[in-house]
């Protein structure tokens, strides 16, 4: 039988230009890894939104997976610019195969 454990997964809508800062946290919060994708489009408090590179505004969704003391201490780390750059983070419980990989 497989065993699982559960980890948080943590998505980070952040702009393009905000990636490394977000990447930096994830690395100081000792956590090993993270997938970086863009996002084209989407709504949201103020309104529609579009991928737009010529004004350097394109989003991208930041993906990692750790345990819960990690996460947390990602999200106390990037707490500050979640506002002020318009950054939304969400967490959830997931279960993991390998969870000593997270």
């Amino acid at each position: 039988m497989i065993e699982t454990v559960i980890r948080k997964r943590i998505e980070i809508l952040t702009d393009t230009a905000l990636v490394r800062r977000v990447t930096d946290a994830i690395d100081r919060a000792g956590i090993t890894g993270w997938t970086v994708t863009p996002v084209q489009s989407g709504k949201g408090s103020d309104g529609h939104w579009r991928e737009e590179r010529v004004m350097g505004t394109d989003k991208v969704l930041v993906l990692t997976i750790a345990p819960t003391e990690k996460a947390m201490s990602l999200a106390e780390d990037i707490a500050p610019i979640l506002t002020s750059h318009g950054l939304l983070l969400s967490m959830w419980d997931v279960e993991v195969i390998r969870g000593e990989r997270f």
